[in-house]
């Protein structure tokens, strides 16, 4: 695939198999530029993920979009473009809903959610999706960052919310119903007027999401229609051409929708044309029947899934052979686990990517089978970005194969984080370069590799531990189903590396084993000294493990001590 210098870079001086500039020591990606709609086209990330949409699909009633997996229920594109249209209408009439509103999203995954977001991104409304498990507390933190001035709810969630000035709207209502048919369209005319005309900027914000927290407090991160828009752009375009013989893409959701690998993966398939399966609540199970019921072609995933995959000894009762291919992100993969899952399941393909919320998700991917054997990655530097590998002590700007915190820099980049501008400055500097916090490294194949959080690492007397690792070889474990490692405070050491592990049902290995375990496997300070045996890992619903809560129960265990 040929390099293509980004605007600010020199091909001459760029390496071709890396994408490093020994000139300006940045990394440039290696894919093909792709190409974005002018910055001063009025556009919203609803009307251009139509504008992607295959005629075929916007007009045939029995293209279906959006399937409800436990009752089967379905929504093809004609019908959900004209609930979409509907409920736009719907909106700004009943609550006069106007560009710049903010809009507080606090549902299960439904046939309904996806109508929502459409709608009100293709009105220039901002939406904020949230985790309907969130406490009180929590949701109201949520609410003070984002400022909704309506929210959307079923009646059973919605009296966790704090009051909103233009009131909550149940979809689990006759009312809601009564919006999403309120306003026709009759699906004759062009698609574009299945979507409310509205004049919306793509400089105008189209997204709060809430990052993870899990390293301190929850943060509300802005994305604009130009942010959606370039990520949307990259995945459309180097896709590659289907096959029409092959079975027509099934996509299934066990990732919450409103987080920013589920959200945004949803309108990928809603652009692509796709069929997305839609799960209320995930169950390993039932997840396993959908498959087979609706030969499910691909999923996004996080990696706690994938574990469970290769563990799991039901999988064999269940005819998997649709699955073609897993995307997976949210947190490393470890190499023994991806081994393990392509020894088990050799028809499927792993693609391993990387992102945050503050990158839209899209940060750096994998693309065709050649690279996703590349074992252990995280892919290469998305299309239209730039990275670079910094020293986190001196600031140094570092060539390929060293390691460092992670810049990223392209039109993915969010706008920051709302009612914080202190905490923007600290991650986005004058550039434009976003510090990631992540620690990792390019090889000289281009190939990123996420080693930990910097936050994360563990200080065993002046040595650096990441977690990660650990995790990863603990995952190897046959006698162990799932692992978490955090700093435990040491008087001597400073900080040891303590292990929380959850056994395979039936399996009594100790707590020597599991030290031993991992001693055969590494230099003397990286070994585990300590070791509790847990029920379950705590961990966000993109499957990152909260460290800040087993750090906490790990000195609630040594005061009882």
């Amino acid at each position: 695939m040929a390099y293509q210098a980004s605007a600010s870079g020199d091909s001459s001086a760029v390496d071709p198999d890396s994408g490093y500039s020994s000139t300006t020591k940045t990394f440039h990606s290696l894919r093909p530029h792709v190409p974005l709609p002018p910055p001063s086209q009025p556009l919203s990330i609803s009307h251009y993920a139509l504008s992607l949409l295959p005629p075929s699909s916007s007009s045939s009633p029995s293209s279906t979009f959006l399937v409800d997996a436990p009752s089967g229920h379905r929504l093809s594109y004609p019908d959900f473009l004209r609930r979409v249209r509907s409920l736009a209408l719907s909106l700004q009439s009943r609550f006069s809903l106007s560009k710049g509103d903010v809009a507080f999203v606090l549902a299960p995954p439904s046939l309904h959610v996806p109508v929502v977001y459409f709608s009100l991104l293709s009105i220039g409304v901002v939406i904020s999706p949230a985790n309907p498990l969130g406490s009180p507390s929590e949701i109201a933190q949520q609410c003070r960052l984002c400022r909704p001035a309506i929210a959307f709810s079923t009646s059973q969630i919605a009296p966790k919310l704090p009051r909103v000035p233009r009131g909550t709207v149940l979809v689990d209502s006759p009312e809601f119903d009564s919006m999403l048919t309120g306003y026709g369209w009759s699906g004759d005319g062009p698609a574009a007027e299945a979507m409310s005309p509205n004049r919306v900027e793509q400089s105008d914000s189209a997204a709060i999401l809430f990052s993870s927290g899990t390293t301190g407090r929850v943060k509300g991160v802005l994305l604009t229609h130009r942010n959606l828009i370039a990520l949307l752009a990259g995945l459309y375009y180097l896709q590659g051409e289907r096959d029409e013989s092959e079975p027509h893409p099934v996509s299934l959701f066990t990732l919450p929708l409103f987080h920013v690998f589920g959200f945004f993966m949803l309108v990928r398939a809603f652009a692509l044309g796709e069929t997305a399966v839609l799960m209320d609540k995930f169950d390993f199970v039932a997840m396993l029947g959908a498959i087979e019921k609706y030969r499910v072609t691909y999923m996004p995933v996080s990696p706690p899934l994938i574990v469970a995959f290769v563990k799991s000894e039901i999988t064999g009762k269940y005819d998997l052979s649709s699955l073609q291919a897993l995307a997976c992100g949210g947190a490393p993969l470890g190499k023994e686990v991806a081994d393990r899952f392509r020894h088990r399941f050799p028809h499927v393909q792993i693609g391993q990517g990387y992102g945050l919320t503050e990158t839209c998700g899209g940060a750096t991917r994998m693309l065709g089978p050649d690279e996703a054997n590349h074992h252990g990655s995280a892919g290469r530097i998305a299309e239209n970005m730039e990275a670079k590998i910094v020293d986190p002590i001196t600031g140094e700007a570092l060539p390929p194969g060293q390691r460092g915190e992670l810049w990223l820099r392209g039109p993915t980049i969010m706008k920051g984080y709302v009612g914080d501008d202190k905490a923007t400055a600290e991650t986005i500097d004058s550039d434009g370069w976003l510090r990631t916090g992540d620690l990792c490294y390019i090889d000289s194949k281009g190939f990123l590799f996420i080693v930990d959080r910097l936050k994360e690492l563990i200080k065993y007397k002046g040595y650096q531990v990441a977690p990660a690792e650990l995790e990863h070889l603990l995952h190897s474990n046959l006698d162990i189903t799932d692992a978490a490692v955090i700093p435990y405070p040491d008087e001597e050491a400073g900080q040891i590396p303590m292990a929380f592990v959850v056994r395979k049902p039936g399996s009594k290995i100790t707590e020597s084993q599991v030290m031993d375990f991992i001693a055969k496997q590494v230099a003397p300070y990286k070994k585990i000294r300590r070791v509790a045996f847990v029920s379950s890992i705590p961990k966000s619903p993109s499957g990152k493990i909260l460290r800040r809560e087993l750090v906490l129960a790990a000195s609630v265990r040594s005061a009882n001590l």
